[in-house]
């Protein structure tokens, strides 16, 4: 993973990033499929930068059930919201959908101009601060598909938004089946029986993860 083709060190060179790296004591950690990366519950300074694989966010009740927040593929960025509110706990678990490699990175070290003075610091500090922003969109997004109350209306408020991101209406979901229904807070066996019946009325193909919207 090339650091400078991400959105939180866009607009600097390698040589400024190694730079900044030591200044914010980043550390690469490594984790298997299915092992947990951040729990509810706890409080951390660190940012997360997946370099490979994929994390998923997601929040569960007290009776246990789960809800797909959000994906986290390789370059995106996780935990900025609450690593910038010091003693936070976290409302959310990140783990590694599979096997995963993490920059962390420690956020009191971004917000504070190092002792260096690097003149490409604030670069940085704008870059998070758009991180912070499409996070907020991404969840906005989010509502805006749960907002209907079929399970077909969910589904096609996904995949138009899916359709308009790739720019083609042939496009792959980050998301498995158990994963897409928990995402939409539906009842995976119902979404299934949807998808089945989407693809027969002709409204939608599908294989694995692979949708195409017919129109």
């Amino acid at each position: 993973m090339n650091l400078s083709n991400t959105l939180l060190f866009r607009g600097l060179q390698d040589k400024e990033i190694d730079s900044l790296l030591g200044c914010l004591n980043a550390a690469k950690h490594s984790y298997k499929k299915g092992e947990i990366i951040l729990s509810e519950g706890n409080i951390t300074e660190n940012i997360g930068v997946v370099l490979s694989g994929k994390a998923m966010i997601s929040c569960s009740d007290i009776w246990g059930n789960s809800s797909i927040l959000s994906a986290v593929p390789p370059g995106s960025v996780f935990g900025e919201v609450y690593a910038c509110i010091p003693g936070q706990s976290m409302l959310v678990t990140v783990s590694a959908a599979e096997d995963t490699s993490v920059l962390f990175m420690n956020v009191g070290r971004v917000l504070t101009t190092c002792t260096n003075a690097c003149p490409f610091h604030v670069k940085l500090v704008r870059n998070l601060l758009t991180v912070c922003a499409h996070k907020s969109l991404q969840l906005s997004q989010r509502i805006q598909h749960t907002s209907s109350k079929s399970i077909r209306g969910r589904l096609m408020s996904y995949f138009s938004e899916c359709a308009k991101q790739f720019g083609s209406n042939s496009f792959l979901i980050p998301y498995n089946r158990q994963q897409l229904a928990d995402y939409l807070n539906v009842d995976r066996s119902a979404m299934c029986n949807e998808l089945s019946k989407m693809q027969k009325d002709g409204v939608i193909e599908y294989n694995k993860n692979h949708v195409l919207l017919k129109t």
